[in-house]
């Protein structure tokens, strides 16, 4: 989750003979040579060659225009036991390795998806396996790709794993209660077995060193509700404390698997108002508290690790389907004459309605498989690849388990999960997981950003203008925060590179960057360079020095944090504190970019913890907050962050009282005598040794 980079590909040799004409230049390009993952790694995507499937390939590269995306990498989906085996039409898992390989991969991704009961809420992917079938389901299904995937031949493969889509996110939505609850859900909550097929999934496919898990965590538009969010981060949990599993089998979670939720909405933000209404209220947003993906995914991250999974869990978002490109593509924001004629004018996600799945009209491709392209975030992936339909329009007769969901007939007028809206389907469409020609070259149509050799696509060479204004904005001894005057261009600004040094360290959307993890008292030279859709990339910005603070890092920004001793025992199993933010500026302070820091030592027991806010002035649900760890200074190897939701800090305001306690997971007992942070005073006061962060900038206080 560190630096950027296009995921590298390439298709086995035997492929690009069969495909050359069709493929064109597709595949003249220099590959580096896969790096070793025999040593586990914090991302498997940075630094990776991804496989590219060639059954996938070699369909898309013979349709009109698939030429521009056929070596892009993708899963492979083992969706029945006999996927596992393969066909005469479809290669086995351990040919898809081989082939792997042979291509010099040292990435492949594959999709687990064959739960007992599957997809509950979901006919035209239903599975094999009846509700109560989990023995199957470990013994035929999980144990024989288990033994597949820890063949030492692999052992140089990062094997990533999606682990059951679809499956806990019903439990929490579809289960019982709501509009959209089916008795299939229902069922499935009451036997356990999505989560114990989930937790077996992942106990024994985490057990190979080279497997990296990552749970299937539904999209924006099915868990954004406050009465959802936070209820699946706890479901995820529950699941992967199931049959022996724990959360440090789990790598990270995916978002959009197999959806066309936008990325990114470009043109309005959910905090947004029109003529005093929030835009929360319009009927697309509902008031939900996300618009896309991206804010959902690094929101939904953070709740997780308050819920005790790993600090360093990782995001990946499926941006196959989602880049809503072509000529219906709004050019910007809405007319602010209501709150939905603002939010329907302005969105790129041209569907009916967020909760509509299947072979969307107008989807488009997304944004290609990218490595680390934001904090956080471990890669833009293809897990449902372009051109496999999601379901067929109408019944038909097969062998794969696989119904008839009125979702996919482009004729019904919806249901309770849609807001009873018509569908927004593609017709004639086949079952899931078959080639549709027709969604395919949709997609292709509207890719955004666009492609080579398509409408919009290749014909923009203008890069845009270098940015100017380059300045630090804040620093401290092991970062750099910088800032500069937006790029022109003649098709619009995309994002900006940062490098120090000359080395790219980064990405941004914004006009601002914040660079961490470097050396006290240590001169760092900086350029920028912005760039556009169509790849052109502008000049650099002039260079700027910057020189790191001395050790500490002490701040010197406008907030300051207060701090109270709530518990008269250093030696029980919880640490207790009252905090309070104090803005002494003259301008009000965005709280959403604010994180508090108090640093301290589990000493023996646990490593993981469990967080609560007993009350807070400002209302204990606009705080998030989780443990972390912070390396090996004295009194300060974990600390526990305090971030808010929304909202801002007038000049001269407090956010008033906000009473906090921690613990760890088996209750053993802190010795916070040598805490960094801790202090005995029973009223609050001033306290330096507690940090406060603006946009990853050390704002207030001494980082330890």
């Amino acid at each position: 989750m560190r630096t950027r980079g296009t995921i590298t590909h390439r298709l086995r040799s035997r492929l690009a003979a069969l495909s050359a004409l069709a493929m064109g230049a597709a595949l003249a390009v220099a590959i580096p040579a896969p790096a070793s993952a025999a040593a586990r790694v914090d991302n498997p995507y940075v630094g990776a060659t991804a496989y590219v499937n060639p059954d996938w390939s070699a369909k898309a590269a013979a349709e009109p225009g698939g030429s521009a995306i056929a070596d892009e990498p993708g899963f492979v989906w083992m969706d029945r036991i006999a996927a596992i085996e393969g066909s005469a039409e479809a290669m086995s898992l351990r040919e898809h390795l081989d082939t792997a390989l042979d291509q010099g991969a040292n990435l492949f991704q594959v999709v687990i998806y064959d739960l007992p009961g599957r997809d509950c809420a979901a006919l035209a992917s239903n599975g094999e396996l009846g509700p109560t079938e989990l023995g199957r389901y470990k013994d035929e299904y999980i144990d024989p790709i288990s033994e597949i995937l820890a063949d030492p031949a692999y052992a140089n493969l990062r094997i990533v794993t999606i682990i059951e889509p679809d499956s806990l996110p019903n439990l929490v939505t579809n289960a019982g209660g709501s509009a959209g609850s089916t008795e299939a859900c229902a069922t499935m909550k009451a036997n356990g077995n999505y989560e114990k097929g989930v937790g077996y999934a992942l106990h024994t496919l985490g057990a190979i060193p080279n497997v990296y898990n990552y749970v299937d965590a539904a999209h924006h538009g099915w868990l954004g509700w406050d009465s959802n969010f936070v209820p699946a981060a706890q479901e995820f949990k529950k699941a992967a404390t199931s049959e022996g599993a724990t959360v440090s089998d789990v790598t990270g979670f995916i978002v959009n698997t197999a959806n066309y939720s936008a990325l990114k909405e470009p043109n309005f933000t959910v905090g947004d108002t029109v003529n005093g209404t929030q835009v929360r209220q319009s009927k697309w947003i509902d008031w939900n508290y996300y618009v896309d993906e991206l804010s959902f995914a690094k929101a939904l991250r953070t709740e997780l690790v308050s819920q005790g999974f790993a600090s360093n869990i990782g995001m990946l978002i499926d941006t196959a389907r989602n880049g809503w490109g072509g000529s219906h593509r709004p050019a910007g924001p809405g007319p602010q004459t209501s709150v939905d004629a603002y939010i329907d004018g302005g969105r790129i996600d041209r569907r009916i309605h967020a909760g509509n799945w299947c072979n969307q009209s107008g989807a488009g491709i997304g944004e290609r498989p990218t490595a680390a392209p934001e904090p956080g975030i471990d890669a833009y992936v293809w897990a449902k690849p372009p051109g496999e339909s999601d379901g067929n329009s109408a019944p038909i007769d097969n062998d794969e388990g696989k119904g008839f969901d009125r979702m996919c007939d482009p004729t019904y007028t919806g249901n309770g999960r849609n807001g009873n809206n018509l569908t927004g389907a593609l017709p004639n469409s086949p079952l899931a997981g078959h080639w549709f020609s027709a969604q395919f070259q949709e997609l292709v149509r509207n890719a955004y950003p666009p492609l080579d050799g398509t409408p919009g696509g290749g014909t923009d060479t203008q890069a845009p203008t270098a940015p100017t204004g380059l300045t630090v904005t804040a620093k401290t001894s092991g970062s750099v925060s910088l800032s500069w005057a937006a790029s022109t261009d003649d098709t619009g600004v995309t994002g900006y590179d940062v490098f120090r040094g000359g080395v790219k360290v980064g990405s941004t959307t914004t006009t601002s960057y914040t660079d961490t993890g470097l050396t006290a008292s240590t001169a760092y030279s900086y350029t920028v360079k912005a760039k556009d859709a169509a790849g052109n990339v502008s000049s650099a910005s002039g260079a700027l020095s910057a020189t790191t603070s001395a050790g500490g890092g002490t701040g010197t920004g406008a907030l300051k944090a207060q701090y109270k001793n709530t518990d008269s025992s250093a030696t029980d199993n919880q640490i207790r504190m009252g905090l309070q933010l104090v803005n002494t500026g003259s301008t009000a302070v965005d709280l959403s970019t604010v994180k508090v820091r108090y640093w301290f030592t589990p000493e023996a027991g646990a490593s993981t913890f469990g967080t609560s806010c007993d009350y807070a002035v400002i209302g204990c649900g606009n705080l998030t907050h989780g443990v972390k760890t912070a390396g090996s200074a004295a009194g300060a190897s974990h600390y526990l962050e305090v971030g808010f939701g929304s909202g801002t800090l007038a000049a001269g305001a407090s956010t008033g009282e906000m009473q906090l306690r921690l613990n760890k997971s088996d209750w053993s007992n802190f010795n916070e005598a040598d805490d960094y942070s801790r202090s005995t005073t029973t009223s609050y006061a001033d306290a330096p040794k507690i940090g406060v962060y603006v946009t990853g900038a050390l704002s207030w206080g001494t980082a330890p």
